[in-house]
């Protein structure tokens, strides 16, 4: 123990006081009120021996007393177990606001409530001239002000995690602390060693881990349905992939998918430990309006993540532009009786370029030349994402035109046949491969012994591009090539004059159907999560005014203006740091909805595996030694082990109390012994 004030011991000659008085006391005669009955039963039963006791005990407490008044003013306390110097400079406390933080810990109590708890003591273990920073603040804060903004954090889902904080507070040259306190339950999916080797090697780092109650924490990964084109009144099979991100497997763990209020699904699974499980279920769209779609998980304790949401919309119809040579194509009849497309025929005098550009799917149908005109539009289509789809023509006088098409959109490799001198050779297409993904769904039942057409090929390619069908001897028949964002798909032959049958074959309508359905692509997804920094939606293009054609993001009262980019009839919305609540946002234009996004939480903070105050040493290693690690799980606070090894531990407070602990120990003994039984006859002499 060292003494702050050594010189107050002079205080210690005041004992003498209480001893004099006590000599005092023993030679001053006393004068005691008795009746004949009572003085005789005192003395009986007082004696000399219990009288000087009681004189003794007073003089006791007197003492102790003074004794320690004297130590309090001495500010005694115990020297601090490490070397080194406590903080003058500032601090710094960064505090995990991410949704994990929701887990229990000890107690049944929160991380996040224990971390506020510790962060709000911090400031004992320092003077009152010491500042804080609290994770984004840029100005140093005083000790009021510090716990104040600690009582107005929470944890959200798109919250402040260690990585992040900690990458913030070394960008931030401002932040002029020597110290950093980093309170948090340190997920092993975003905090490892790399982290650690950023930091600044001039500061003093104390990682403060939270250790949750070991658990399971069933979450919803994913949802999808296979195709890309969704109908409505259909059964639709939705893929639902279930994790555990906890530690203990989860037991019958009952699941709901809700379509709108309705309910339409339910099942329950057992999920091992960091484990994931998939299950299908057959959900219907009843019409084409969005439809918002929850799965909700019943899971406890931990319930951030239970919801999980969705958009479903069944998809428009598909835009067929088919520019062909003849005028009654094949492909009419197929499309034109079929709901799900919009079918357009016109031959290549009365196109109007335009009707490219609101096209899906474009297919040049045996076009006996490509027109320049035509190919710088087939190739900015392409460009932006559409799909074409061409048949060669029978006609060997326009190939150069189709070769100079290839080039310009990136195929080259497509070289044509000789021509023929006689009558077509006919080839057979082989049976299709049933697991390229061109060809799922397609065949739902048993596979039969199926006619397969036959073909004379007047182009062949390399193997470069995606095979859907070949020829038996392993020539390509139809293959789809990517070119910018679309794609393009190539047929070897014509479908007619005698180079193929494959127009009157039963391959042929599943074939075109899935060309044409290809070709949609879902720009909105059903689901995002709050962490992404950039979400595409589709939004149609307007003869407003800039100023009126600003998205904003809509939650109940709720408002936000999310930076935006305007891509072709695409917009990049870049998510803002305060949108933190999970759900369903409607995207709005000069006060008109266009769309409800769904926004989830971070399946990240869904795994719960962090790493122990022993694991956290491990990676530090012996080269870190401005890096430490103090243990909250013992029940002593981090102010106190700083104060501890650091600071010292202050006796002062503790003299105080035993001052005066012994004051009212004297006054009780005054009081308590000083009484003397004298029965109840009132006094009638007195004795000097």
């Amino acid at each position: 123990m060292t003494l702050t004030y050594p010189w107050f011991l002079i205080g210690l000659l005041a004992l003498a006081i209480p001893i004099f008085i006590h000599l005092f006391e023993l030679r001053r005669p006393q004068r005691i009120a008795f009746t004949n009955v009572g003085f005789i039963r005192e003395v009986k039963l007082v004696t000399a021996r219990q009288r000087k006791v009681k004189h003794l005990l007073i003089l006791l407490c007197r003492l102790l007393f003074l004794s320690f008044l004297v130590l309090a003013f001495c500010q005694p306390f115990i020297p601090a177990t490490k070397e080194g110097k406590a903080s003058s400079g500032n601090v710094q406390v960064l505090l995990d606001t991410s949704a994990s933080m929701q887990a229990l810990g000890q107690d049944d109590q929160p991380l996040f409530e224990q971390a506020v708890q510790q962060a709000r003591d911090l400031p004992t273990a320092y003077t009152s001239s010491v500042q804080f920073f609290l994770n984004n603040t840029r100005t140093p804060l005083s000790t009021e002000a510090f716990q104040s903004e600690i009582e107005q954090l929470r944890p959200v889902a798109n919250g402040n995690t260690t990585s992040t904080l900690l990458a913030q507070q070394q960008s931030r040259a401002a932040n002029k602390a020597s110290q950093v306190f980093v309170l948090s339950d340190f997920q092993k999916n975003n905090f490892s060693a790399k982290t650690l080797s950023s930091l600044d090697s001039s500061k003093q780092v104390f990682l403060v881990p939270l250790a949750a109650t070991p658990t399971h924490n069933v979450y919803v990964d994913s949802v999808w349905i296979e195709d890309a084109f969704v109908r409505a009144a259909t059964d639709l099979p939705l893929h639902i992939r279930l994790r555990n991100g906890g530690s203990v497997t989860a037991p019958a763990c009952r699941v709901k998918v809700l379509i709108g209020e309705q309910q339409a699904a339910t099942l329950q699974m057992t999920v091992p430990a960091e484990q994931d499980v998939t299950a299908t279920v057959q959900i219907r769209l009843k019409n084409n309006e969005q439809q918002l779609c929850r799965v909700e998980v019943e899971d406890l304790p931990v319930t951030f993540d239970n919801t999980y949401f969705f958009v479903l919309q069944a998809s428009p119809r598909i835009a067929v532009l088919d520019v062909a040579g003849t005028a009654q194509p094949p492909t009419q009849r197929l499309y034109a009786n079929e709901v799900l497309f919009a079918y357009t025929s016109t031959q290549p005098t009365r196109l109007q370029y335009g009707q490219l550009a609101s096209a899906d799917v474009v297919l040049l149908q045996e076009l006996p030349q490509i027109e320049a005109g035509l190919r710088d539009n087939i190739r900015q289509a392409v460009a932006q994402g559409k799909s074409v789809v061409i048949i060669p023509p029978a006609i060997t006088s326009g190939r150069a035109s189709y070769t100079q098409l290839f080039q310009e959109l990136g195929i080259g490799n497509i070289q044509w046949e000789p021509a023929a001198t006689g009558l077509p050779v006919l080839r057979d297409v082989a049976m299709p491969d049933l697991q390229n993904p061109f060809f799922r769904g397609v065949f739902t039942g048993p596979t039969r012994q199926t006619v397969m057409p036959k073909a004379a090929p007047v182009l062949r390619w390399s193997r470069s591009g995606n095979e859907i069908l070949r020829l038996r001897d392993g020539d390509g028949y139809l293959a789809q090539f990517g070119s910018g964002r679309g794609s393009v798909y190539v047929f070897a032959a014509p479908f007619s004059g005698g180079y193929s049958d494959f127009a009157s074959q039963a391959l042929f309508v599943p074939v075109m159907y899935r060309l044409a359905m290809q070709s949609y692509r879902q720009t909105t997804q059903p689901a995002y999560r709050l962490n992404q920094a950039v979400v595409t939606v589709a939004v149609p293009n307007s003869t407003q005014s800039s100023a009126d054609q600003v998205l904003k993001l809509t939650k109940d009262s709720l408002t936000f203006i999310p930076a935006q980019r305007r891509i072709e009839n695409t917009v990049q919305l870049e998510v803002p740091p305060v949108m933190s609540l999970p759900g369903f946002y409607s995207l709005t234009r000069n006060g008109q909805p266009i769309a409800t996004l769904a926004f989830n939480v971070d399946k990240h903070e869904s795994e719960l595996a962090s790493y122990s105050a022993t694991e956290l040493r491990q990676l530090i290693g012996p080269n870190r030694p401005n890096i430490q690690v103090y243990s909250a799980a013992n029940g002593e606070s981090v102010a106190a082990r700083y104060r501890t090894e650091r600071v010292g531990t202050p006796l002062w407070r503790y003299c105080l109390w035993a001052a005066l602990a012994f004051l009212l120990a004297e006054i009780l003994a005054v009081r308590l012994l000083g009484k003397r039984t004298v029965g109840n006859a009132p006094a009638r002499a007195v004795a000097a």
